[in-house]
């Protein structure tokens, strides 16, 4: 029982990296990982977890919509699973905010695999259908209360894989302590980047039919929020234009205590992004930033989101982002179309006092349950919010011929982006 006064570990250097991102753990070539069947079951991690399944979608008229299952684990607590969603019609501003704690959550369901999950009032389903346009699909049924029922059908069109950075069972994972193999904590996502979607919401108690473009996001905080990340950044665009365009991008910046140099040698911004051209996935990228090393503008792999303008918000104290950039760059994963491809999107929000198609400011410790906030210590005085953007936008993309029918260089995309930008600390 003394034995763990007298370990023969060797110690621990502390200026020894004690995180290791996924974005610096494969080279260009090496990016794409096409996603395997486990890569989107549920694991339902122990400890200090949460594992999320989200899927966004843009309809015809413009409204946006977000769903979003929630399982949380909090250390021996019993897990929290919530079922969440938004609805954002741009025309009418009326939005619609769903948040549940839902019964009964089950994976697998009866007959059918962990990427299916159901509880009382919920049930995704997941189905294959190999050779197929669509060869893989999620059915969503939920009842959301007397004013919100949802029936949608997801799918992923055969032309653009789903992806994690990296191949086989660490593809994805960037890991937070000096041994990633004994990890500390962990941070992954897997993506659908570009689904189409087909289904009925009924609001109100009025029937109303959807179909769209959207993308699904499959993730897991293997770790306490609050010492994941002080900063994350999120853009899903999407158009109809030239057989249908995408761009997804997600970016984490680590707190001061996990960097290459140990504590205090932290902010490591890790970014993970693709584009979809001409209705395939033609691009992932994915991109370490260090803290003590300027970006190259003419890196062969970019995966930035920028906060080129800021203001200070009064309201939540953060210098807030005022007009944001992203780019994607990295080689064609198209086989008969190589060569460099190049994209880049920006969009003014306006100012904290009159922003521009902003959804809403999310106050992050209001919406999360009881339970997750007694494992999370915030730093005395601040709040994490969110804040949720969405607007017209354009993509600017260089591509090969062959990507884009009839273009063989530069094109402009015209498409709807929804934007987060996420301040934890």
């Amino acid at each position: 029982m003394f034995s763990s006064f007298f370990s023969t570990a060797p110690p621990v250097d502390p200026n020894a990296p004690n995180f290791h991102p996924v974005s610096s753990a494969h080279p260009p070539a090496e990016l794409f990982g096409e996603l395997e069947q486990k890569d989107i079951e549920w694991t339902c991690p122990g400890g200090f977890a949460v594992e999320t399944q989200t899927f966004y979608h843009f309809f015809e008229d413009g409204t946006s919509m977000m769903c979003q299952v929630i399982h949380s684990a909090v250390g021996v607590w019993y897990p929290t699973i919530q079922f969440t969603c938004k609805i954002y019609n741009p025309n009418t501003k009326e939005k619609t905010w769903k948040s549940i704690n839902v019964s009964n959550f089950v994976t697998p369901p009866p007959g059918l695999d962990k990427r299916s999950s159901k509880a009382d009032q919920f049930s995704i389903t997941h189905k294959s259908k190999p050779g197929s346009d669509t060869p893989e699909s999620y059915t969503i049924t939920a009842n959301l209360g007397d004013d919100l029922q949802i029936t949608l059908e997801v799918g992923r069109p055969a032309s653009v894989p789903g992806f994690k950075i990296g191949k086989g069972p660490t593809g994805g994972f960037s890991y937070f302590g000096p041994d990633p193999k004994n990890a500390e904590g962990y941070v992954v996502h897997r993506f659908w980047p570009r689904t189409q979607a087909t289904g009925m919401l009924v609001h109100n108690g009025k029937a109303v039919p959807v179909k769209g473009s959207g993308m699904f996001v499959h993730a897991i905080q293997g770790m306490r929020p609050n010492l994941v990340a002080a900063r994350w950044n999120f853009a899903h665009f999407q158009s109809e234009q030239h057989g249908g365009t995408s761009a997804v991008l997600m970016d984490f910046t680590t707190t001061d205590a996990y960097g290459r140099k140990g504590a205090g040698s932290g902010f490591v911004t890790v970014s993970v992004g693709a584009l979809v051209l001409g209705g395939k996935l033609a691009a992932v990228t994915a991109e370490t930033k260090w803290p003590d090393e300027e970006p190259a503008a003419s890196a062969g792999v970019v995966s930035r989101a920028v906060h080129s303008k800021t203001a200070r918000d009064q309201e939540t104290g953060y210098d807030a982002p005022t007009e944001l950039v992203y780019r994607w760059a990295g080689p064609s994963l198209v086989p008969d179309a190589q060569g460099p491809i190049d994209g880049t999107l920006s969009v003014d929000v306006g100012s904290p006092d009159a922003y521009k198609g902003l959804v809403e400011k999310v106050d992050v410790l209001a919406e999360i349950p009881y339970v997750i906030k007694t494992m999370v210590n915030y730093v005395a005085g601040t709040k994490p919010y969110i804040y949720q953007w969405q607007n017209p936008a354009t993509l600017h993309v260089n591509v090969p011929a062959g990507i884009i029918p009839g273009v063989s260089d530069k094109v402009e995309v015209e498409g709807t982006l929804y934007n987060e930008a996420t301040f934890i600390s």
